[in-house]
This record gives C-alpha cells, structure tokens and sequence, in this order.
C-alpha cells in the first residue's frame, strides 16, 4: 500500500468514515484512493491535498509527509490575538485556560 494512502486511512479511522465516503463528500473520484492504497498514485495536486487535510483538520505538509512541528509561540500568539499587542501575562493565562478545558474534558465533565 502507499504511504500516502495510509495516512489518509489513519485519518479516516479516527474520525470513523470510510475513504470512500470522504471522496464522496469532497467531489472526489472514488478510484483516487484506489490509486493511492495501489501505489498506483505516490502524491496529489495541491488542491486534492487541501481539500482533505482540511476535512480532517490536519495541516497539508501532515497529510503528505506524516510529520508534524510544533507550533512556535509567536505563531500561536498570532492566531490567538491576531498579531496585536500580548503581554506575557496574558498569553499565560490562555494557556493555563486551554490545560484546564483538557483536564476537564479528560475526566468527562
């Protein structure tokens, strides 16, 4: 099988759907994962790419190489307050707000 097309199918287990359910709901043709899973097909167009790394909420460099970064701080000020003027203080209680909703989410409340 290809490694792209594990990936994808990784991704589809997750979020419970089956590959060819999320060629249907992207406009997608079904022999694409055919392709894929063959090894018949090693990459897609930008487009296909984005289209589903954004159904499965993943960034496309994930969904084409398997790997991910980390999210420096300065990137993650910048999607929080939208590159306005954060203080320390601030963008500490967010993260401390953000460890409290995972904690109270991990204990089922």
């Amino acid at each position: 099988m290809g490694e792209l097309y594990d990936r994808i199918a990784a991704l589809c287990e997750q979020k419970g759907v089956r590959p060819g359910r999320v060629c249907a709901e992207l406009g997608l043709s079904r022999g694409l994962m055919s392709d894929l899973k063959m090894d018949r097909k090693k990459t897609l167009n930008a487009e296909t790419a984005a289209k589903i790394a954004a159904y499965f909420g993943v960034p496309v460099d994930t969904l084409l190489t398997g790997q991910t970064r980390a999210v420096t701080d300065e990137e993650l000020k910048f999607a929080l307050f939208g590159g306005g003027e954060v203080t320390d203080a601030q963008f500490e209680e967010v993260k401390r707000f953000a460890r409290y909703i995972q904690e109270r989410d991990a204990r089922g409340e």
